[in-house]
């Protein structure tokens, strides 16, 4: 049993530079890619997200299904609220596009 051992320590130790950059490359690679694609996820989830609150916005149903009478509907507050997110939506699409053409670059993989 104690012959399938290695010496990981010493087998450490005895590396040279290449095999240190390399692994030193690799790991600091995997970090910014991981980082990287996590970043795209979450721009994407937000603006699916500020989309569905932008659909929500135009949900001006009544108070009951027997009132005629919708709930209180501010239309300043709505048009100016619509026209944020609209706003919003365009920078992080912006963003989302930006973001993904880097990472394709930068690690060589399709998003």
């Amino acid at each position: 049993m104690e012959e399938n051992l290695k010496p990981r320590f010493i087998e450490s130790l005895q590396r040279n530079n290449d095999q240190i950059r390399e692994d030193r490359a690799r790991i600091i690679g995997e970090d910014a890619e991981l980082i990287y694609r996590r970043r795209v996820e979450d721009i994407e989830l937000k603006i699916k997200r500020l989309e569905r609150e932008q659909e929500g916005l135009i949900d001006i149903s009544p108070l009951d299904k027997n009132s005629l009478t919708f709930a209180d509907f501010q239309p300043e507050a709505f048009v100016q609220r619509d026209i944020e997110l609209s706003l919003i939506i365009r920078n992080l699409n912006i963003q989302l596009e930006l973001t993904r053409t880097r990472f394709e670059y930068l690690f060589g993989k399709k998003f």
